[in-house]
């Protein structure tokens, strides 16, 4: 088995922004990251987010592509809500864009850290500005 280390800290946000992630969304949005990542041989370091956007820390084999990884937990986080709550206001959806960082070994612990910690980061404005990108202007 080839060797590898490949860190991403991914950034993707619900269609128009809209604040539709409640606590029990969020249960069955994070179950499906997770899931598909494992199953594309990956690791899910950390997940979270607040009601319009997820931080997901990860690896994944270099043989898969970033693009890829993003439709397919995007895709099947997406299903699994409109398929478990039917009955939402609206028919849930993620934007098109989305932000794919690369980083280090060195800084899983720091990138860790941010993305466990985004409910608080965005309630006392502590963002850090180029983590929380999902488009280029």
């Amino acid at each position: 088995m080839p060797f590898w280390k490949c860190f991403y800290h991914a950034i993707w946000s619900t269609h128009k922004r809209q604040p539709l992630i409640n606590e029990a969304l969020e249960k069955v949005i994070f179950e499906a990251i997770i899931a598909k990542t494992r199953s594309m041989g990956g690791t899910v370091h950390a997940v979270n987010g607040i009601a319009d956007h997820v931080h997901v820390a990860v690896s994944f084999p270099p043989t898969v592509a970033g693009t890829t990884w993003l439709q397919q937990v995007k895709g099947l986080s997406a299903h699994n809500v409109n398929d478990l709550f039917p009955n939402l206001d609206t028919h849930f959806r993620w934007q098109k864009g989305y932000g794919l960082l690369t980083f280090g070994a060195r800084n899983l612990p720091k990138v860790v850290g941010y993305v466990n910690n985004q409910k608080t980061h965005h309630s006392v404005n502590t963002i850090i500005q180029y983590l929380e990108e999902t488009d280029k202007d």
